[in-house]
């Protein structure tokens, strides 16, 4: 039997010059039944057409306007399990260079249960090759998922077993096409960020795992699209945790919640005026604000969210 059929999904927005080690380092992987396809989401910089020039042997799918990360992955994993029938797509992300056996261990690992569906593995940080960004994430009491294990930490060989994760970051992972079928992809309410926290919580009440396996590494650049510390990033990270602790936990939770949020943010936006960066403030404020508005819209509130 041949082994199962992958498709690796790059998503890229006006950014064609940062897929050369992505691209590269995918199409060099020793996995046998795999093809990498590009999705430029939108892109005005002749994207596509640099693609086509300089990596003929992966495919580029072009949206007709920027889909956002969800609305952008949500198009290639459709062509993935619908028009090119894979078993498995590989979401990743631009500003990565990978293992070349990240793709045979990943599907290692998802190979042993059919309930488990998604596989990470080890994310370094580019520029500190031995240094750890994520190996998954731990739950946390008050705000669910919490922070990312092993973060900064030199690499030790202190992460070396297969592991189920409570849940992890979507820097790289394995998606089994029967969870797509049944639960879908991400959901739209997340245009960036917090989208891989939804999709897990959601697989994780149909009974799908999460896996990390230390054989599968990826060195990461951290941000290059829309930017470390962008005001577009800050409102969307204010915002959409909020959403899915409304989706997903009890009142009596998000009572708790919400007081350690609502902190939070507000000593973050204050130091942001301190450093006078009065947008990073002001769009942190919007995005609290607008996951109010979330929750009242679409009648996630009750008196006891707040009583």
């Amino acid at each position: 039997m041949p082994n199962p059929r992958v498709i690796v999904l790059i998503l890229t927005y006006n950014n064609k010059y940062l897929l050369e080690d992505s691209v590269s380092s995918y199409l060099a992987n020793d996995y046998d039944n795999y093809e990498v396809v590009i999705i430029d989401n939108g892109s005005t910089d002749g994207t596509k057409e640099h693609i086509e020039a300089t990596y003929p042997r992966a495919r580029v799918l072009r949206t007709n306007a920027n889909l956002g990360y969800s609305g952008g992955f949500n198009f290639g994993m459709k062509y993935a399990f619908g028009d090119l029938n894979a078993d498995f797509a590989l979401v990743t992300n631009n500003d990565v260079k990978v293992d070349e056996h990240a793709i045979s261990e990943l599907v290692k690992v998802a190979e042993t249960d059919s309930k488990i569906g998604f596989v990470t593995g080890k994310v370094y940080y580019f520029d500190n090759p031995n240094v750890l960004q994520t190996v998954g994430r731990h739950q946390h009491p008050i705000r669910w998922s919490g922070g990312s294990l092993g973060r900064n930490e030199v690499d030790h060989g202190q992460y070396e077993f297969v592991t189920e994760r409570f849940m992890c970051d979507d820097i790289f992972w394995l998606i089994r096409k029967t969870m797509f079928d049944e639960i879908g992809g991400y959901d739209l309410n997340f245009f960036l960020q917090s989208e891989d926290y939804e999709w897990q919580a959601r697989a994780k009440k149909y009974g799908y795992r999460i896996f990390y396996t230390p054989y599968a590494k990826l060195w990461h650049k951290v941000s290059m699209t829309i930017g470390k510390y962008s005001p577009l990033k800050a409102y969307y990270d204010a915002r959409n945790p909020m959403i899915v602790i409304l989706m997903y936990k009890s009142p009596q939770f998000f009572k708790r919640f919400f007081r350690d949020y609502v902190k939070r943010i507000v000593i973050s936006s204050l130091k942001n005026l301190r450093k006078l960066q009065i947008r990073m403030a002001f769009n942190q404020c919007r995005g609290l604000c607008s996951g109010i508005l979330w929750g009242f819209k679409n009648h996630k509130f009750t008196w006891s969210h707040f009583i």
